[in-house]
């Protein structure tokens, strides 16, 4: 009987797309956390693998326990405790990997191998075990050992240097993008091998990185380079190879625009009522217009400041240019296309009363994702987790005592 055909006591094992599989959690920070969200929310029996309370909680995000941020990446979890550092401890873990589908860690490369919870360990237990090992930098080479933040991903991995405006110097993007982006790498290749898995009958090992992941996100930036050999510079808020593609100041706010190609250009001049735009030959053609950028803005901008942002967003739309205010994070949420989406849902909270949390950003049509519990408290479900792999009570209790759990 594989792990995923194993009966499961989790309340919400009928429930959800991936309700078959269990996911071992042993990540802190945000990319890890962002790729055990996934499973959570589409039903997975996901429990957290946490530190006891003697050993101090480690490093939590925004706001602590309470704080958004937890509750936000560590909602539709099952929260345990183990001192991993004893032999008592990873005994019990290893226990549950042969329950399991998935492990996924986001130590240091080298802290797994010590903690003797390594592929190789854990692949003997159970060889249809998927272990997921997200890291600053990835799991070989030079600097495979040295701790690793988005913030230095981002500029190690080429996205600053493409941030910002032409001479301002290196700038960071607003949200924690190498972070999600390897939580989200990480789920796709978690659920390949998951799939890989039905045909062979044998688990694999998953690797991400944030500079991996930082890197994929240059994208075609990246491939003007490795095809080219020229290296992409700053142009602020320009599209670098179509304009005009940008960023305008309206009478009342701002808001992008991307025009691009011929027949888009023609209709973006007639939607403006500027005939003197088409005619110029200065902007002609696309690669005249981004040769232009600076001229073709400057005229633009008087344009666009003469009328409000929804002036402009309607009558562009009107003839197909695509376009679109620029919100700050109350507005986005306020707008009537995001509530249609249902971005945020509601829940209640033993301690907080009811929060809105950030909903899942892919829709199913017969089994979709679901918020159905909150974060859950430090070892809330200690006592059922070990009952459930056949620890009685009384060795439950004296687990407990002996604080190896």
């Amino acid at each position: 009987m594989t792990p995923s055909d194993q009966s499961n006591t989790h309340s919400a094992a009928k429930l959800g797309a991936l309700s078959r599989f269990r996911v071992l959690d042993l990540t802190r920070a945000r990319a890890g956390p962002t790729c055990v969200k996934q499973f959570a929310d589409f039903g997975a029996d996901v429990i957290r693998i946490e530190s006891p309370l003697h050993l101090g909680e480690g490093m939590l995000m925004a706001g602590g326990r309470l704080g958004f941020d937890m509750q936000n990446l560590h909602r539709n979890t099952r929260s345990i405790t183990l001192d991993l550092k004893t032999e008592e401890a990873r005994n019990i873990f290893y226990k549950l990997v042969a329950t399991a589908d998935v492990v996924v860690e986001n130590f240091r490369p080298d802290v797994k191998e010590r903690l003797k919870i390594d592929y190789p360990v854990l692949s003997a237990i159970n060889p249809k075990i998927i272990l997921a090992s997200i890291s600053g930098f990835g799991q070989d080479g030079p600097y495979r050992k040295r701790p690793l933040f988005d913030q230095t991903a981002q500029g190690m991995s080429g996205l600053m240097s493409v941030t910002g405006e032409p001479g301002s110097g290196p700038m960071r993007a607003g949200a924690a993008v190498t972070d999600i982006t390897a939580g989200f790498m990480s789920a796709m290749g978690i659920l390949t091998a998951l799939l890989e898995r039905e045909v062979s009958g044998k688990g694999q090992w998953v690797q991400s990185s944030l500079v991996q992941a930082g890197v994929s996100l240059m994208d075609f930036q990246a491939a003007k380079y490795l095809m080219t050999g020229q290296v992409p510079e700053q142009v602020g808020n320009d599209h670098p190879t179509s304009m005009p593609t940008s960023c305008y100041a309206c009478s009342d706010g701002y808001m992008n625009v991307a025009c691009t190609g011929e027949p888009m250009w023609l209709k973006f001049c007639e939607a403006l009522g500027v005939k003197e735009l088409k005619d110029d030959a200065r902007f002609t053609f696309e690669k005249d217009r981004v040769i232009h950028r600076k001229e073709l803005n400057a005229v633009l901008s008087g344009i666009f400041k003469s009328k409000t942002k929804d002036y402009w967003v309607n009558r562009l739309n009107e003839y197909g240019v695509p376009c679109g205010p620029i919100y700050n994070v109350r507005d986005v949420f306020n707008d009537p296309q995001v509530m249609s989406q249902h971005m945020s849902t509601k829940v209640d909270h033993p301690e907080l009363g009811e929060v809105t949390l950030l909903s899942q950003g892919v829709k199913l049509s017969r089994t979709p994702a679901q918020i159905t519990r909150v974060a859950p408290a430090l070892g809330e479900h200690l006592r059922d987790v070990l009952a459930e792999i056949g620890y009685s009570t009384d060795e439950i209790k004296k687990l407990i005592e002996q604080k190896i759990v």
